[in-house]
């Protein structure tokens, strides 16, 4: 299951997770969010950025 989780610390610090995603695509859905937070100040990637993201197959019928 793919989640953003949006932490928001004593201080006013906020943390924007997420779980579930293969490679870069937690940047692309977490986006929106950042870009309403405000610049971000730093960035720690998990091991789920450095996965690959799964390409489904096509298979075609040849006659």
């Amino acid at each position: 299951m793919k989640t953003i989780e949006i932490i928001v610390s004593p201080k006013d610090e906020t943390r924007v997770q997420t779980k579930g995603f293969a490679g870069s695509s937690c940047r692309d859905a977490s986006r929106f969010i950042e870009q309403a937070l405000g610049q971000r100040t730093a960035e720690q990637l998990t091991g789920e950025f450095h996965q690959v993201q799964p390409v489904q197959q096509i298979q075609q019928q040849r006659s």
